[in-house]
């Protein structure tokens, strides 16, 4: 049992956009965990990924690093990886690191949901 367990509640907010509210610390210990959730949403053809990361108060590389994976792995579906209101010291890193250049940081679910809706729609078009 890892140390400081990881709570991960997994809701649909639309058919193709699950909303995950993470709890604990987001580290070594329970990337793992946090990864299994996303890749189990995904294979469940969950498209957009809005992540509250509000109840984490720590998260290392190991975190970020799964962020960013699933980011790319959702982007020529097209979809999208969206940080809800991270705490703090989770956000310095994110702004620290660059991640929260690449992946939007929005302050509530309906703001990221908005976000959702404003992007095209359709297969990623490579540029010619």
């Amino acid at each position: 049992m890892a140390q400081n367990p990881l709570s991960v509640e997994v809701t649909l907010e639309r058919e193709e956009v699950a909303l995950l509210t993470v709890e604990g610390y987001l580290d070594v210990d329970t990337a793992t965990e946090f990864q299994h959730h996303l890749a189990n949403q995904l294979h469940h053809g969950r498209r957009h990924f809005l992540l509250d990361l509000s109840k984490v108060p720590f998260m290392d590389s190991s975190g970020m690093n799964i962020i960013l994976r699933i980011y790319q792995e959702v982007r020529d579906l097209p979809g999208s990886v969206h940080i809800i209101s991270p705490a703090p010291a989770v956000l310095r890193v994110l702004d620290l690191t660059g991640v929260s250049i690449t992946v939007p940081v929005s302050e509530s679910v309906e703001k990221a949901l908005a976000r959702v809706d404003a992007e095209p729609r359709g297969p990623r078009v490579p540029d010619a």
